[in-house]
């Protein structure tokens, strides 16, 4: 009598693995799909206007995507916290009250005739110069913590809205209109002049970051491991931190301030990738970031209309992601 094997079971089935380059090439593959997407919606054959204007916003997006990926990663590494973002140490609040004493010393209307590039570069030397000054007064001249950093970068943020708010309580009402069009981050009106200049910046702090992936696996393990294998941890800690403040910088003089968005993709990166390596988390993030970025330009344009800004909808998103990731830090 000839028995019948049983059949295979759902459970039973083989459980594909997928490495760590292969989840990146497609989370590339995804970004790379929205790219295309967002340069041939509604083009209607017009592609000699659409590729050069749609071009010029896809490198913008990708310009700002990669920094802010690039910063946040790298600043979580360091500070051995998943919640913190750059943005911690003040530099939306610096900015904006850089541009609140250009609106209330010059006039809305005069700041706006001023050479954009002249304005970029003026954006991105104050705040790296205030970073500069913070890490050699902490870890320089005293020799602090990282957790003061961050404690101290909180203390100026606060320090620079309340500024801010009172000067924007001082300046005239068509004036405040000009500052907060320039608050929110926005693709629709960079300079292509000044994005030729950030990207050129962003990929030398790109190739930085990738020939020190390396020491970055291993000061994510802790200060003391670190220092067991080699690694001079304070040196490294300081070129990160000026690595961080010059990509942050270029981000928020090119489009505005975006608080909560590195947050959203470098999470996302670290639960999909499947490796805590740096080759692997930094290119993820970005990616991640690239295609949250263009995918929310696209809605922006083809389903709001401009009727909302990008920033909006992205903060709102992050924001629910970090509110989410302190109740799960609480619960365990």
């Amino acid at each position: 009598m000839l028995r019948s094997e049983p059949l295979p079971t759902a459970s039973a089935a083989p459980r594909v693995i997928l490495t760590p380059m292969v989840r990146l090439i497609l989370i590339a593959l995804v970004a790379a799909a929205m790219i295309v997407i967002f340069m041939t919606i509604n083009s209607r054959g017009n592609w000699d206007f659409v590729l050069p204007f749609r071009g010029r916003k896809v490198l913008a997006i990708v310009v700002v995507a990669v920094a802010i990926a690039i910063s946040t990663v790298v600043f979580q590494t360091i500070t051995a916290n998943r919640i913190l973002t750059p943005s911690i140490m003040g530099f939306d609040a610096l900015y904006m009250l850089v541009q609140t004493i250009a609106v209330f010393s010059l006039g809305g209307s005069r700041l706006l005739q001023v050479d954009p590039r002249l304005r970029f570069l003026v954006d991105v030397l104050v705040m790296v110069v205030f970073s500069g000054l913070l890490f050699w007064w902490l870890f320089i001249k005293s020799n602090r913590s990282l957790h003061m950093l961050v404690l101290i970068g909180i203390i100026f943020g606060t320090l620079f809205r309340s500024a801010t708010n009172m000067l924007q309580r001082m300046i005239d009402p068509t004036d405040f209109a000009v500052l907060q069009d320039i608050g929110f981050a926005s693709f629709n009106s960079v300079d292509p002049t000044l994005v030729g200049l950030g990207a050129s910046i962003v990929v030398v702090m790109a190739l930085i970051v990738a020939w020190r992936n390396r020491i970055l696996d291993a000061m994510q393990l802790g200060r003391a491991p670190a220092i067991s294998i080699g690694v001079d941890y304070s040196r490294e800690v300081m070129i990160v931190l000026a690595l961080t403040s010059i990509l942050i910088s270029v981000s928020t003089a090119l489009v505005g301030p975006i608080t909560f968005f590195g947050l959203l993709v470098a999470h996302l990166a670290y639960q999909t990738v499947g490796s805590s390596a740096h080759r692997y988390t930094v290119p993820a993030a970005s990616c991640y970031a690239i295609t949250f970025l263009v995918g929310g330009q696209l809605i922006l344009e083809h389903v709001f209309n401009f009727n909302s800004s990008l920033s909006i909808m992205v903060e709102f998103v992050g924001g629910v992601l970090f509110i989410l990731l302190l109740i799960r830090g609480n619960r365990k």
